[in-house]
């Protein structure tokens, strides 16, 4: 590697390590970061986007500026905005500035964006290096990328069971297979989304909290799909006041006259199927870039075969909970030949005290 091109490198990597600063807040905008040199190739400045609706990366960069820009270099890991949204277009302020040259990591898949800020920057007469740091920059913001191109949120499946591949006893009893370092971890990663998807039976079993334990401000959206509207008249979900609940049902199976049950505070969709893709792609609309879906066999498998799961993530127990009635963490697939079995991509693992953590993506 010349020595230059390893510069060129080590500023982009400085650029996405700044856009990793806004893990966890950027929703539904992308994790941006952004780095200005001077013509010397001295640093003069660098920024990141913190939340929607606070300045860009590159907003945030122009306004911490220690000298002039002109006939400077810009690094940012994602194409600049080139759109009126809550802040004003960054390639306006990119070309404004008389930077010279910039590297952009990657394209940015959002319709309104992509490769027209690139075109009004060459247009500029600004240098537009792409596809430095692309790998990296692909996999920060990944879950933004699947959310404009499928029009779905990326999805996570988790599930924690026992040795034997059991979520529960027979009776439905859980508490607690994973141990405490496990479970104290899920509400910490619980941060990383934008919402949380049960199922009825989950909610009428379990009455989950779903929440960060306060790690995340605001939480995530804690989401419950029925079929049937029959949910409790109380719930620890009910209460609106540390995360807000959206119940999203089948209108064509659900009895609408159990609508009565649900809290004013808790906000209310309907959908056309039980199809789980209706889910993700409400959510999508509301911004959700990553949700977490902790449901139920019946609904984790439709998710799966709807392709609303991305990635995976078991924790394993050393422990035996036996019996063919007890429940398992997914249903029947109907598989005839081990060709047609679903075959995960890179696995990550990881030991929480005896249990074991399982991260496995699916392959595209």
């Amino acid at each position: 590697m010349s020595e230059k091109k390893g510069s060129h490198i080590k500023w982009m990597k400085r650029a996405i390590f700044l856009a990793s600063l806004g893990e966890n807040t950027t929703s539904p905008n992308p994790k941006v970061g952004a780095v200005i040199l001077d013509k010397n190739g001295n640093l003069i400045s660098e920024g990141f986007h913190f939340k929607a609706g606070m300045p860009h990366a590159e907003a945030m960069a122009f306004n911490n500026l220690k000298k002039d820009a002109k006939g400077g270099s810009m690094y940012v890991n994602l194409e600049p905005c080139c759109h009126q949204g809550k802040t004003p277009p960054c390639v306006n302020k990119v070309i404004s500035s008389g930077i010279r040259k910039i590297y952009i990591s990657i394209q940015d898949p959002d319709k309104r964006v992509s490769g027209k800020g690139i075109k009004l920057l060459k247009e500029a007469g600004i240098q537009v290096h792409l596809g430095l740091c692309e790998r990296e920059s692909l996999e920060l913001n990944k879950a933004f990328i699947h959310r404009n191109i499928t029009k779905k949120a990326f999805g996570t499946l988790k599930w924690a069971m026992s040795i034997d591949g059991r979520i529960a006893l027979k009776n439905g009893k859980s508490k607690w297979i994973t141990n405490e370092k496990s479970r104290s971890l899920v509400h910490s990663f619980r941060a990383e989304f934008d919402a949380i998807i049960i199922g009825g039976n989950t909610l009428r079993r379990d009455n989950p909290l779903l929440t960060t334990r306060g790690s995340k401000i605001p939480e995530p959206l804690r989401v419950v799909f029925t079929k049937s509207l029959d949910l409790p008249s109380r719930s620890n979900l009910w209460d609106c006041n540390k995360a807000k609940t959206l119940v999203i049902y089948d209108s064509s199976t659900a009895n609408e006259n159990y609508l009565k049950r649900i809290p004013k505070s808790v906000e209310v969709e309907k959908i056309s199927s039980d199809n789980p893709e209706l889910i993700s792609k409400t959510l999508a609309k509301r911004g959700c870039n990553k949700v977490l879906w902790e449901c139920g066999p019946r609904l984790a498998t439709a998710a799966i075969q709807s392709n609303c799961i991305q990635e995976i993530i078991a924790f394993i127990a050393p422990k035996i909970l036996g019996g063919e009635n007890s429940m398992n963490p997914l249903g029947d697939f109907e598989f005839e030949e081990m060709h047609e079995i679903i075959k995960l991509g890179e696995s990550r693992v990881s030991l929480m005290g005896n249990d074991i953590c399982i991260k496995s993506s699916f392959k595209n």
